[in-house]
C-alpha cells in the first residue's frame, strides 16, 4: 500500500471513529476520493504565535505536504481574493479566502443531507472540488451541478475533478442565485456562510427537497440548518447543532466599518447584559439575531476598554463597558441597538436558554426567523 493510500485510509478510520462517517454508502465514497488531488496546488499553514495572524505556504515538494492533505483540518488554499500558496515565499498576515473544509465536516453534512440515489444536488461552493467529487462519486455526475463564486478557484477544481475522470456541471457566477435552469433540484448544500438564506435556493428546490446550509452573521455565531421546502414557497426546519462555521459567501461579507461614530454622544444608562455575552457562542448567536447588521470592535478609551457594536447601514451603535462591577451601555445613531438585543435575550432566557439545537428556522420570501 502506497503512502498516500495508507494516509487515505486512516483519514477514514479516522471519520467513522469519530462519527462523521455513519453509513456504509459513504465510508465506500470517502475510501475512492484522495484529498490530495485537489492540494496539488499547496496550501497555507497557521504560523504559530503570530500576531497578527500569518500564514505560510506548504507546496506539492515540500516535507509534509502529503501528510497535511490527509489531517482532518481545513486548509486555506486561497488569501485575500487573490493569492495562492505558490504566490508566497515566507509570510502573509491577510485574511483567508478559501478552503478546503475539514473532511470530518464535509462528511457530516453529506450524511446529514439525507441522499439517496437518483437525488439530483445542486452545490453552492465548489472550493477545491473535493466535495463535489464525493457527490459525484454517491449520485453520478449527470446529478450534481456545483457553483463557484471565483473564475480561478473554479478553474482549479474542475482541473482536479478532470483528473479523477469526473465531469459534473460547473458554474462561474454567483451561488446565491442558484442555478435555475438545472431546477427543480431534490437537494441543496452549500459550502459557504450566509446571513439569510436565499429566496432562490427555496425556488429550486422541489417541495419536499432538503437545503442544508450555514446560518450566521458579523459576529461569528452560526449554524448548520436543514430546512424543508414547502409548497407554499416556504421552508422550515432545525439548526443541527456542533458550531459549524463557514467563511461567508462574498455578497454577505460586512460592509467596511470605516470613521467610527461619535462614541460620547448618545445616552448612557446602566445595562441588564454586559459585552461579556459575546463570549459564548450560543448567546451570540442569539445576540446577532436581534442584531443582525452589527459588527464588533473592541477599544481602549481613556484607558478603559469598549465593546462596541456598529451597524454601519443603520448608524446605530452601542458601547459597553464595565465600571465597578456595573454593565454600562451607551447607545447612540438611529436606533437603541443594545435594547433590542437585551430584550431578546431575555426572551431566550425566560424559556430556559435552549441550546442550538432546539432552535427551528423560518424562510419565506420577506426572510427568515428563529423559533425555539
Amino acid at each position: 500500500m502506497t503512502d498516500q493510500a495508507q494516509l487515505l485510509k486512516g483519514l477514514v478510520e479516522t471519520l467513522a471513529a469519530n462519527g462523521s462517517v455513519r453509513s456504509e454508502a459513504w465510508r465506500k465514497v470517502a475510501e475512492t476520493v484522495p484529498r490530495h488531488e485537489f492540494l496539488r496546488g499547496g496550501f497555507f499553514r497557521r504560523v504559530e504565535g503570530a500576531v497578527p495572524t500569518a500564514w505560510e505556504p506548504v507546496l506539492e515538494e515540500d516535507d509534509g505536504w502529503l501528510e497535511g492533505c490527509y489531517e482532518d483540518q481545513s486548509l486555506v488554499t486561497q488569501i485575500a481574493g487573490t493569492i495562492v500558496p505558490s504566490d508566497i515565499r515566507g509570510r502573509i498576515a491577510r485574511e483567508p479566502t478559501s478552503s478546503s473544509t475539514l473532511p470530518s465536516l464535509v462528511l457530516r453534512m453529506l450524511e446529514d443531507l439525507q441522499i439517496e440515489p437518483g437525488v439530483r444536488v445542486l452545490e453552492i461552493g465548489t472550493g477545491t472540488g473535493y466535495s463535489t467529487a464525493l457527490l459525484c462519486r454517491r449520485l453520478g455526475e449527470r446529478n450534481v451541478t456545483s457553483i463557484e463564486y471565483d473564475a480561478d478557484v473554479a478553474a482549479r477544481a474542475r482541473s482536479a475533478l478532470r483528473r479523477l475522470g469526473a465531469h459534473p456541471l460547473l458554474v462561474t457566477g454567483d451561488g446565491l442565485r442558484g442555478h435555475p435552469d438545472g431546477a427543480p433540484y431534490d437537494r441543496v448544500v452549500a459550502t459557504c456562510g450566509v446571513r439569510t438564506v436565499p429566496v432562490a435556493w427555496v425556488e429550486q428546490t422541489r417541495p419536499g427537497g432538503l437545503i442544508l446550509t450555514t446560518i450566521g452573521g458579523w459576529l461569528g455565531a452560526s449554524e448548520l440548518a436543514r430546512l424543508t421546502v414547502h409548497d407554499d414557497g416556504t421552508a422550515s426546519g432545525p439548526l443541527l447543532g456542533g458550531q459549524v462555521g463557514f467563511m461567508l459567501a462574498r455578497p454577505h461579507l460586512p460592509p467596511p466599518l470605516g470613521l467610527l461614530p461619535d462614541l460620547t454622544a448618545g445616552q448612557e444608562r446602566e445595562a441588564r447584559a454586559g459585552a461579556g455575552v459575546l463570549d459564548d457562542w450560543t448567546t451570540r448567536f442569539v445576540v446577532q439575531s436581534a442584531a443582525p447588521g452589527a459588527q464588533r470592535v473592541s477599544i481602549d478609551r481613556d484607558g478603559c476598554q469598549e465593546d462596541v457594536l456598529i451597524d454601519v447601514e443603520s448608524g446605530s451603535w452601542a458601547a459597553l463597558r464595565d465600571e465597578h462591577g456595573r454593565h454600562i451601555v451607551r447607545q447612540g445613531g438611529s436606533g437603541v441597538l443594545w435594547d433590542a438585543v437585551e430584550h431578546e435575550l431575555a426572551r431566550w432566557r425566560s424559556a430556559g436558554a435552549p441550546a442550538l439545537r432546539d432552535f427551528t428556522v423560518r424562510v419565506t420570501p420577506e426572510g427568515h426567523s428563529y423559533h425555539w
